[in-house]
């Protein structure tokens, strides 16, 4: 299709409550082969007219009964404030104020009556082609978002796979399951939800909290599977695995905030709210945020899970140990939240059971 031919299949608005303004306009666009012509007289008509259809071009006379030009053009301007297509005024004024206040107003060309028919087919024809252009370019823009927003997403994915990827290979370590992260995952946010964070906060810390145990990658196997009671030099190289995860995530991207909260959450969430926890042997709000939330659901979980070393605890013996830590291992806010929605943790036993 010819670039004449584009444009005559082109939508224009024409409004002029005079009609024999509009009739003279027809005939001149239609001879010229212009098929896309919407006229209209009732200047209150037009706004109706407007969101029927994406119109490329508007014909707009000034002094009409009941609405004017200068309403009209405010109504369409508040129905597509992104996209106006171009606007030349119908007029028969040469007022130097009223053509500034049309040209702030976003009219781009004017048209004196009577009209010329020359003048009104190259007036309609190069603002058209301007059009076109603007809105190939317009088009052109919202496909390469798109493009740009899905390629982050698959590497958004790419490496949020890989980060579970990892926190599983932890967990495998350690003989314990993908549940175990799952449930600690979705507990973590759950808490979060409780506490008011937004949907942006919660998804970064269901996704960063598989990594809580990333450190254990650098435990000896000996200690991490020992079905005994460990030693006093055995439980400091256990301790141990809070700083290797902080390492192995330190040289993260420090605008990645899943990989920075990731980071926080495997070094913190073995800290406890009096002061006795480690690596660092933080207290209270000292504690970032993600590390105490992990903390208690993490602990939870370990308790009702039977591991090599130990049996599981009942749900009612290790929500007593909470509730017992409340204030001294556990921040107290989170207790509280904790056990208002005890019936939806349960809930997550059974959904990610081992």
């Amino acid at each position: 299709m010819s670039l004449n031919n584009t444009l005559t299949h082109s939508r224009i608005l024409v409004v002029d409550d005079e009609p024999v303004n509009l009739r003279l306009v027809e005939r001149v666009l239609a001879l010229e082969g212009y098929d896309g012509l919407s006229l209209i007289s009732d200047p209150r008509r037009a706004v109706e007219e407007y969101q029927q259809h994406r119109f490329d071009l508007v014909l707009l006379d000034i002094n009409m009964p009941g609405m004017d030009g200068f309403e009209v053009l405010e109504a369409i301007k508040a129905l597509e404030p992104e996209m106006l297509p171009p606007v030349i005024m119908l007029t028969a004024q040469h007022d130097k104020s009223f053509r500034l206040k049309a040209l702030s107003m976003g009219v781009r060309d004017f048209i004196t009556k009577p009209f010329d028919r020359d003048e009104l087919l190259m007036r309609v024809g190069n603002l058209l082609q301007l059009q076109m252009g603007l809105r190939m370019i317009h088009d052109q823009k919202n496909v390469l978002e798109e493009l740009v927003q899905q390629r982050t997403e698959e590497l958004y994915n790419s490496r949020l796979d890989l980060v579970q990827r990892l926190g599983r290979a932890a967990e495998y370590k350690d003989e314990e399951t993908g549940s175990h992260i799952l449930r600690v995952s979705h507990g973590a946010a759950l808490l979060a939800r409780a506490l008011g964070w937004d949907d942006e906060q919660i998804k970064l810390i269901f996704n960063a909290s598989p990594m809580h145990d990333i450190g254990k990658l650098g435990v000896p196997d000996a200690i991490l599977r020992k079905p005994g009671r460990l030693t006093p030099e055995e439980f400091d190289q256990i301790k141990l695995h809070t700083l290797i995860g902080a390492e192995l995530l330190d040289g993260a991207n420090e605008n990645d905030p899943l990989l920075q909260m990731a980071k926080s959450i495997a070094l913190s969430h073995h800290e406890k709210w009096d002061g006795s926890g480690y690596p660092l042997g933080l207290a209270g709000e000292a504690i970032p945020i993600e590390g105490r939330i992990v903390a208690i659901v993490d602990v939870f979980d370990a308790l009702t899970s039977e591991r090599p070393y130990k049996k599981s605890w009942s749900i009612e013996d290790a929500a007593a140990l909470i509730r017992d830590n409340r204030g001294k291992h556990f921040d107290p806010e989170l207790v509280d939240l904790f056990f208002a929605h005890f019936e939806q943790i349960c809930q997550l036993r059974q959904q990610f059971s081992e």
